[in-house]
């Protein structure tokens, strides 16, 4: 299906909306504050080595210097400075075919040798090495690093110090070994001598070898970069940068059924147009600069539909509507016939709204970026038929997404589970944040609970201190209710104390929040 991608870029955020058909059907961003480092490979400085902890400190040139363990470095490093029998125990274990690297930093980390080589005789203070970021500096806390290069590509992972070819655990155990022999194939040059190895990803399954091939050469251009500017450039130095939005764009999300990839700054467009020349030319002519007066994502109303998509209703053009609920275990999509009347009889409107549903479904699980389990809950069906199309017509849906799903029939309870592989941070996770007044509940408590909560608790103090007055600082309606309908049980309660209780409103407060104050 044919489709366009729009990038919207400022100075503080770059925003990406893939657009089919009018419809938004996925957005993507990246704030430039909160980019990190996790994937950058610099050429690093030895500045410390700690032999009590196994571990050295090493300057990248960021503020505090960046962590690495003895397990984190290359077996061979170990394997050059050894005696022959150590060096025998030093030699490379490769990772099991199952490990995939979902991301460049620890990608397929090689397992460390054992026993391993100490520290201090692999690595001294003021040596050059080049690292790699497993993890981003933390609070007090430097990166953490790893000697075991690995690159991440679209299809492939590609670990240019190994020799060994890896498939993703995810992809089923009987198709593993055929693709471990086709990637071989393609990578094996005509002397038999494979250069560097790779992992195959899991959204590889079904690639052909045209696209692998492009992947292949990608990576290994990329690699020959590092390696020459780790040749030229002083420690520390960083030499290479995971890609940026821009460029992922062009690497992960254009297919043969991208039409045009529009873009509104000229800087960028410039970039973008340098990166395809040179890594993936064949997304040069879909490249756009877009000059319109209106802002680009005014185009396809991306920005309402962003809105939207924060919401737990999703209409449908029916009269139908969905509820979707996302907790840390899972995601709930229910399914309701609201105010379609539509069809002839009860059953037909059930059909219909569920197989409306189960395109709005679908598209918005690419939206929201929804991962993990999903339950669905269409609306009951009598007809075995209709379960039968409705379900048909959800997997020919899920089956345009560009991250793996699995889906299973309809339960004895009439749900549909599912699961959509997690790749980032959903879209609501990454624009909002829990309600500073209900703490993400979704309610907080009415004010007449506030107002008995506040009773008991003075009935509490009372029994454990003895001061002259209590004061109650709360919600300007709690202390309206206190003031009203609960002025009785309040005054009831100071005679029952001995002692006076005054109110003070406090508009900052949410309703939930009160003090007790001991005077």
């Amino acid at each position: 299906m044919a489709q366009d991608i729009l990038i919207n870029w400022a100075p503080q955020e770059t925003r990406v909306a893939v657009v089919e058909q009018g419809a938004v059907q996925e957005v993507h961003l990246e704030r430039t504050l909160e980019r990190g480092l996790v994937g950058n490979i610099y050429l690093g400085k030895v500045s410390r080595v700690l032999p009590g902890m196994q571990s050295a400190f090493i300057d990248i040139g960021l503020d505090r210097a960046a962590f690495l363990h003895v397990a984190d470095l290359m077996p061979n490093i170990a394997a050059k400075h050894a005696a022959p029998r150590e060096r025998a125990a030093a030699e490379p274990k490769t990772v099991e075919n199952g490990q995939e690297g979902e991301a460049a930093a620890g990608a397929a980390r090689v397992l460390a040798p054992n026993p391993v080589l100490p520290i201090e005789r692999q690595i001294f203070e003021g040596q050059a090495l080049m690292v790699q970021v497993l993890k981003d500096p933390i609070g007090t806390k430097g990166a953490r690093l790893t000697a075991q290069i690995s690159i991440a590509g679209r299809l492939l992972v590609f670990l240019p110090q190994d020799n060994h070819i890896g498939v993703s655990q995810k992809i089923p155990t009987a198709q593993r070994e055929a693709l471990r022999q086709r990637v071989l194939r393609l990578v094996t040059p005509p002397d038999g001598q494979p250069s560097g190895g790779f992992i195959l990803r899991t959204n590889a399954e079904d690639a052909s070898d045209e696209e692998l091939v492009e992947d292949v050469a990608y990576l290994r251009k990329t690699w020959l970069r590092i390696k020459e500017s780790a040749t030229r450039l002083p420690a520390p130095s960083l030499l290479h940068e995971d890609l940026n939005l821009m460029q992922r764009v062009l690497r992960d999300l254009v297919s043969a059924d991208t039409q045009s990839i529009r873009i509104d700054s000229r800087e960028q467009f410039g970039q973008m147009q340098t990166f395809a020349r040179e890594f993936m030319p064949d997304t040069l002519g879909k490249l756009q600069l877009y000059a319109g007066e209106r802002p680009i994502f005014d185009l396809f109303n991306i920005d309402e539909d962003i809105a939207r998509a924060l919401g737990r209703r999703v209409d449908l053009k029916s009269g139908g509507y969905l509820v979707i609920d996302q907790t840390e275990a899972l995601t709930t999509v229910d399914v309701n016939t609201g105010g379609f009347v539509g069809a002839r009889n009860f059953d037909d409107t059930v059909f219909r709204t569920n197989l409306e549903a189960s395109q709005a479904i679908a598209r918005q699980l690419r939206l929201r970026n929804l991962g993990g389990i999903v339950i669905v809950d269409f609306i009951d069906m009598t007809r075995e038929e209709h379960r039968d199309a409705v379900l048909t017509e959800f997997r020919k849906q899920l089956a345009r997404d560009r991250v793996k799903t699995m889906i299973g029939g309809f339960s004895q309870l009439g749900l549909v589970e599912m699961t959509r592989k997690r790749t980032r941070e959903s879209l609501a996770h990454m624009l909002s944040e829990p309600c500073a007044a209900c703490g993400g509940k979704g309610s907080v408590k009415t004010p007449r609970s506030v107002c008995y909560d506040i009773l008991r608790e003075i009935l509490r103090e009372a029994r454990a201190f003895n001061p002259r007055e209590f004061r109650v600082v709360a919600s300007p309606q709690v202390v309206e209710l206190f003031l009203d309908e609960e002025s009785q049980h309040l005054a009831g309660l100071s005679d029952f104390i001995g002692k006076p209780i005054s109110l003070q409103s406090e508009g900052r407060m949410t309703q939930e929040q009160y003090d007790i104050v001991l005077l």
